[in-house]
C-alpha cells in the first residue's frame, strides 16, 4: 500500500497533544496549506509569523480559518525567521517549521552562534523516506546542511540519524556509510572515512546500531548484490539508514529515490534545540504531514525523556 510508513507514523501520533510549533513566513498557499493539514491531524498547534497582510492572504487562499491561532508580525522573511527562532528560544515553541522562504535564510538562523539553536551536536539534516514495496522507512542523511562534512561532523550526522531511528520506531537501525565502493581505497577518502566510522562504532564513540562501510549502493540495499560480492554483514543488503559521503550525493539519491522509483520524502532537520520541519513547495501533502509527524514524535520522545537528540 503507497504510504503506509508514514500512514503508521501519523497513527503513532494519535493522542498526542499537538506541538506548539513556530512557523517562519507561511505566506504563500502551498505553505498555508501544509499548515492546515497538520492541524487539522491535530499534530502541530502553530504560532504562524510573518507579514500579517500576507499571511492571512495566503490563509484564505488555502481556504484555512485562522481563529484562534497566534499571528506575530515580521516584516520580511529574514525577520520572520529571527522571530520564529526567538519564539523557539522562549520556551514557547517545542518545534520549528519552514514557510515560504529559503531553506538558506530559515537555517542561517537556526545556526547562528549566539541567537540560533544549536546544542553540542552537530545539526545534521534526514530524509525519511517512504519507498513503494520496501520493509520498512529508509533514512537518508545528510542530503541537506553539510555539504562536505568531515570525520568529525559525520561521527554527528551518524548518531542523529541513529537516534531518530529509534525515535521512529526501528529498534536496530542498519547503518550503511556510502561510497563508490565497498573496500577501502586510500585514493577514495570517504572510504577510508566509512572505515573509520565503523572502528569508531565498534569502539563506543557511535552507538544505537549495527554499522558497516564502506558500502556501495547495491550492496547497501541488495541482498543480492552483496551475496554476488560475498560481504559477510549483517548491514549489507539490509541497509535502513543510509549515510551519503557528501549532501551532492544524499541529495541526488532522495531525489533520485522521489521522482523515479515513486518514493515520498519526509524532512527534517536535527541536533537544534527543537526539530525542524523542512519542506518543499513540491512536496505533497502526505510528505508534508509525514514531516510534521516526525517532529511531533521527536518532540514527545524529548517530553517523556527519551531523546538523545534534542537537550
Amino acid at each position: 500500500m503507497r504510504h503506509r510508513h508514514f500512514e503508521r507514523l501519523l497513527a503513532a501520533c494519535d493522542g498526542f497533544d499537538a506541538i506548539p510549533t513556530a512557523v517562519a513566513h507561511p505566506c504563500d498557499a502551498a505553505a498555508m496549506e501544509g499548515v492546515a493539514a497538520a492541524v487539522a491531524r491535530k499534530l502541530i498547534a502553530p504560532v504562524l509569523v510573518g507579514p500579517l497582510a500576507r499571511m492571512r492572504a495566503a490563509a484564505a487562499a488555502a481556504d484555512f480559518a485562522l481563529d484562534g491561532i497566534e499571528l506575530v508580525d515580521a516584516p520580511h522573511s529574514h525577520a520572520s525567521a529571527a522571530r520564529a527562532v526567538e519564539i523557539v528560544r522562549q520556551g514557547r515553541a517545542e518545534a520549528l517549521m519552514k514557510g515560504s522562504l529559503h531553506t538558506d535564510e530559515l537555517m542561517a538562523e537556526v545556526v547562528h552562534r549566539d541567537t540560533g539553536l544549536r546544542t553540542a551536536r552537530r545539526i545534521s539534516h534526514c530524509f525519511v523516506m517512504d519507498v513503494p514495496d520496501s520493509a520498512d522507512l529508509l533514512l537518508i542523511s545528510d542530503a541537506a546542511v553539510n555539504i562536505a562534512p568531515t570525520l568529525e561532523e559525520k561521527v554527528d550526522i551518524v548518531q542523529n540519524a541513529i537516534d531518530l531511528a529509534h525515535v521512529l520506531g526501528i529498534a536496530t537501525p542498519l547503518v550503511a556509510i556510502l561510497s563508490a565502493m565497498e573496500t577501502v581505497n586510500p585514493r577514495i577518502p570517504s572510504t577510508v572515512e566509512a572505515a573509520a566510522l565503523c572502528k569508531m562504532a565498534d569502539r563506543g564513540q557511535i552507538t544505537g546500531a549495527a554499522i558497516d562501510g564502506p558500502l556501495a549502493l547495491d550492496n547497501a540495499i541488495s541482498l543480492a548484490a552483496a551475496r554476488i560480492k560475498e560481504i559477510d554483514s549483517p548491514v549489507a543488503g539490509r541497509a535502513n539508514v543510509l549515510i551519503a559521503p557528501d549532501l551532492e550525493a544524499g541529495n541526488m539519491l532522495a531525489k533520485s529515490l522521489s521522482f523515479m522509483a515513486n518514493a515520498d520524502a519526509a524532512g527534517i532537520v536535527l541536533g537544534a534545540r527543537v526539530p525542524v520541519v523542512l519542506t518543499s513547495r513540491a512536496d505533497p501533502a502526505i510528505s508534508r504531514l509525514a514531516s510534521c509527524a516526525i517532529a511531533a514524535l521527536l518532540a514527545q520522545a524529548r517530553r517523556e525523556g527519551r531523546s538523545r537528540i534534542l537537550p
